[in-house]
């Protein structure tokens, strides 16, 4: 256990992903949910609030230290949060932390449907689209899995998160 104030690094013995490639499933009812333009989409406009839509639960890990550490990091250009906006405001989101081509996703809420799906979908392309080769999720969830997520061997992602931030290429 962790004393108050102090953040820890989590290494579970497999580790979740995320795919980047052809192998990340977008599904039916959500295609149809993007085809309709519910959400507008936004890039780092409203980190903190994501931060604390997130937070937003009966149990969570995201207390004030970590909100005020995590936009620091924001403000140093490593965190960033995917906004779903619609004419009542922020419907949903998610953050995460960039170094070097890898992503890691920190944490993602939904206050209408579908609004985080539609966030995640588009991280997605944002990643392809700068040429990122890891999207970390931690662990797996079956909500995860129903977009391709995978988990691999502690060991085998240590390797590709050495490629992707830039030491194993």
């Amino acid at each position: 256990m962790a004393e108050k104030g102090q953040i820890l690094w989590f290494s579970p013995e497999k580790r979740g992903l995320i795919p980047l490639d052809e192998r990340f499933h977008v599904p039916h009812g959500l295609r149809k949910a993007l085809r309709k333009g519910r959400f507008e989409v936004r890039w780092d406009t409203a980190f903190r609030e994501v931060m604390l839509g997130c937070a937003d639960r009966d149990e969570t890990w995201i207390d004030t230290g970590i909100v005020e550490s995590y936009s620091e990091l924001h403000r140093l250009g490593f965190a960033h949060s995917v906004e779903c906006w619609d004419a009542d405001g922020l419907q949903g989101g998610l953050y995460g932390v960039a170094i070097g081509r890898a992503f890691f996703g920190e944490s993602m809420f939904s206050r209408k449907t579908d609004a985080s799906k539609v966030a995640l979908v588009h991280l997605v392309e944002r990643l392809r689209e700068h040429g990122f080769l890891l999207l970390d999720t931690q662990w797996l969830t079956p909500h995860l899995a129903t977009f391709g997520g995978y988990e691999v061997p502690r060991k085998d992602y240590l390797k590709m998160l050495a490629k992707a931030v830039g030491e194993g290429s």
